[in-house]
């Protein structure tokens, strides 16, 4: 099966990170899946940082995935 990833924005670029979608999810599902578990870390602890929510991602099949930023293009 093709990999598939999902990059997870932030204004800080240092704070931008990368996941790999699980096989079994969809790509609407995805998307909903990933905001429904970083909102649930998120409400539960307004402190907390990118281990805690990689966690409960990595959890569910979201498996963080480390990548070189490059420039910007445009």
């Amino acid at each position: 099966m093709d990999l598939r990833l999902m990059i997870l924005p932030a204004r800080d670029f240092d704070q931008i990170r990368l996941v790999r979608i699980p096989d079994d999810v969809g790509e609407r599902d995805a998307l909903r899946h990933a905001t429904a578990l970083i909102a649930s870390v998120q409400e539960q602890d307004p402190d907390c940082n990118w281990d805690d929510i990689a966690s409960v991602l990595d959890d569910h099949g979201f498996t963080p995935v480390e990548f070189q930023l490059g420039p910007a293009i445009g």
